[in-house]
This record gives structure tokens, sequence and C-alpha cells, in this order.
């Protein structure tokens, strides 16, 4: 999202930008997304959700998202509803097709399947955006700074930490929240695009969440976007764990699903679902079903630093001249917590674009 963006603002402004992409498919991990774009609806809120977070980048995303988001619908991008359905959060939510497709032909120039070395390679000595949407789909880059346990991907299969090693190999420096994730403890079956929200098993706080051994590990209460579940999950031998629920939880709801109707998509997809007591450790009093589950990462928070130009800064504060980060290679915003990924990358995307071109 971020790179489409800048391009469609560059072009606005009266530059002509490249949008090289490495995929075969405009719209990166923003097209798997459920389109919802988001801030807390006070900036105090963001910094109690975040509190590691860079507060230079989040008051950079909370005070420009409204008109970015009107920006979005001017360009044509299909608004869906103007509520995110959260008491916490203000946002849009887009048809994510629609709103690719929109950016696209806003942002002009684009060629697909491109690799990202020849790109990097060009003789052109223009400003470059770095736009390539974290390192969750590397499993070295993964392994050194998350954990070593197999996380499963939710995200496009691109992003793989080309700007981070292209800018940390020119002196840049790293963010604080490498370690940390966003992501979901999905059903634990085969998935693909189509199943990262029906598969997502998004309901931690009404269930006992232990380990293979029946052992709890999450040690904080569950955090509304339960980021805290699935990385703790991450860190748990093969990255998985069991949900245990009892009757009453399975007649939960969580936004506008069920947790009955989460179990059963889990059962379907083939995912171990089974009775409490078939479960290899006793079950907790009142436990009737547990649910098997694997985390997955969505995108990284740490990354690249830059400052609230989108400028990516060398270690010791200067600059790296004619680079610039966009979306989640530019890390840290949400350190601590979460915060949209898609609201970062529309913030930081339209900053580049205006910084570059004026």
């Amino acid at each position: 999202m971020a790179g489409l963006v800048c391009a469609a603002r560059s072009r606005q402004l009266g530059a002509t930008p490249l949008v090289s992409e490495k995929g075969d498919r405009p719209g990166g991990s923003m097209l798997l997304s459920s389109g919802v774009i988001w801030r807390y609806r006070t900036f105090e809120d963001f910094r109690r959700e975040c509190p590691g977070g860079d507060e230079l980048l989040q008051r950079l995303v909370w005070e420009r998202l409204d008109d970015a988001l009107a920006w979005l619908e001017s360009l044509g991008a299909p608004v869906v509803s103007r509520e995110t359905g959260n008491p916490l959060t203000a946002g849009w939510r887009f048809d994510p097709r629609g709103l690719t497709d929109a950016l696209a032909r806003a942002a002009g120039d684009l060629r697909v399947c491109t690799s990202f070395e020849a790109f990097a390679a060009r003789s052109d000595p223009g400003p470059l955006v770095l736009a390539t949407g974290g390192f969750q789909g590397d499993r070295t880059l993964v392994a050194r700074h998350i954990t070593r346990e197999p996380l499963a991907l939710r995200a496009n299969a691109w992003s793989a930490g080309d700007g981070l090693r292209f800018a940390v190999e020119r002196g840049a420096e790293l963010s604080a929240g490498l370690g940390e994730f966003y992501g979901r403890n999905m059903a634990d079956a085969d998935f693909g695009e189509r199943d990262f929200v029906s598969l997502a098993q998004l309901y931690a706080r009404h269930a006992r969440v232990v380990n293979e051994r029946g052992g709890e590990f999450v040690r904080e209460p569950v955090a509304w976007s339960e980021t805290n579940v699935v990385q703790a999950t991450a860190r748990q031998p093969g990255a998985r764990a069991w949900y245990v629920l009892s009757e009453s939880a399975l007649g939960e709801r969580v936004r506008d699903r069920s947790v009955r109707s989460m179990v059963e998509a889990a059962r379907a997809a083939g995912a171990p679902v089974v009775a409490a007591d078939q479960l290899p450790f006793p079950a907790p009093p009142g436990a009737v079903v547990a649910v098997r589950v694997r985390a997955a990462i969505t995108h990284t928070i740490g990354g690249l630093r830059v400052d609230e130009r989108a400028r990516v800064l060398r270690e010791g504060g200067s600059l790296l001249e004619g680079v610039y980060a966009a979306g989640v290679d530019a890390g840290g915003a949400s350190t601590g917590g979460y915060a949209s990924g898609l609201a970062q990358a529309l913030a930081l995307g339209l900053v580049a674009a205006e910084e570059i071109c004026n």
C-alpha cells in the first residue's frame, strides 16, 4: 500500500514515479486484508496502547489519517463502511480489491515481477522509497529477530526484508520493536490467502490458552487485539497452543462472529478440535472443547528507523541521503502494542511523496 500511495501522490504533485513491484500483482498484503484503515480515537489512547512506539511517527499517523482517508475516496477507492465497529478506534473500511485498483490507476507506471536487486542497482540516482512490506516472509530474519519456531505466513509471500537489507547494508539504523509482530493465532490447518480472516481464532480472551504440556504461558491480560497472545504463542514449541473452552465461552461473540462459528470453521478446515477429555493433559474444570492453533505472522513491527518525514536515518541520526521508507519497512511506530499497519502505510506514503516533491 505504501508504495502505491507514494506514487499516486507523487504523480499528483507533478513527479513521474515508477513503482517496481516484486510480486506478480500490485497491492501486497493490503489486497489480502479486511480493508479497515484506522487510528485510535484519541492520541492518548495511541500512546497507552503502544507505549514503546516512536511518538513522532504516532503523531503523524494520528493527525493525518482522516484527511488521508478522504484522499483515498477521491481516487475512487470504494468505501464499505465509515465505522470500524470498535469503540476504541476510528476509521473506514474499504473494499481491498477496489482500493488496490484505485491506487494502481493513480500510481501510473507500475511494473510487476521486478527483481529488487535489479531495481536497486539501477543507474537512476533519483530518490528511492522502500515499501517492501516488512521481513515476515524471510525465515532467516524472523529467526534472528523474532523466534526460531516455525511461524505460518499470513501475508503476501514477497515481503522478505529486501528494503531492510538494502538500507542496513548502507548504514541505516534499526528501530525498536524488532522482536515484535502483528499476526493471528490461526486454526492449525493448511490455509491460503482466502482463509486469512475466516480461520483466525480470535477469542483468546474467552479461552484458557495453554501449550502442548497444558501450561498457561500468557503472563499479562489478553490485549483487545490479541497481539500479545500470538507473540507469546510464537515462542512456544512449534509455535502452537491449545485454546480450551467452556460451553459458555462458545456462546460469546467477537465482532461479527461467534466463538462457536470460529471453532467450527477450524474443525471444517481439518484443524485438531477435540473434546476436553481427549486432551494430552488434564483439562481445566468446566472445559468442553479445545482447538489447536498455530501462530501466524502478518507483518513485522520493527524495521528501519525513520524521521517524521519518512527519511531513513543512519546510526547516529544522520540521513541516509535519498532513501525513504514507508509502510512497515519503517519500524517502531507501534512498539509495545498494535496499531493499523494500513494507516501507517497510508500516512508515511503520503509524507514521503510530499517530502520528495516539495
